[in-house]
């Protein structure tokens, strides 16, 4: 029997509001499911683009990290995570965690 089986299977609980409990955690687990899977889509898709400057930076004589763009990016996101409610200070520890894996691809990139 799987789990799916063993789903089905089970008796309702004596509790009707423990069952409406349980169905609203299963949703908002689900929405957290799709939420994440949409962040590693978005990365993918900023990685391919960032690969992409990362080439481009190359062939120009570009240096793999920009302070200038970097400052930029930080006060840009520190505006969006005031806006949205989201703590700032986690939004740059998450951005540099981004841009440090960034400015390494394109180091790589220049060594190619």
């Amino acid at each position: 029997m799987n789990s799916f089986d063993c789903a089905m299977n089970k008796k309702p609980s004596a509790r009707p509001d423990v069952d409406r409990d349980h169905v609203a955690l299963a949703e908002y687990r689900a929405s957290i499911d799709n939420i994440d899977a949409s962040l590693i889509y978005l990365m993918a898709e900023r990685f391919k683009i960032t690969q992409k400057v990362g080439e481009y930076k190359k062939e120009q004589g570009l240096p793999a990290a920009s302070v200038d763009r970097e400052q930029e990016q930080f006060r840009r996101m520190e505006q969006l995570a005031a806006d949205a409610g989201v703590d700032q200070e986690f939004m740059g520890k998450f951005l540099r965690f981004i841009m440090d894996e960034v400015i390494r691809r394109h180091e790589r990139i220049k060594e190619r």
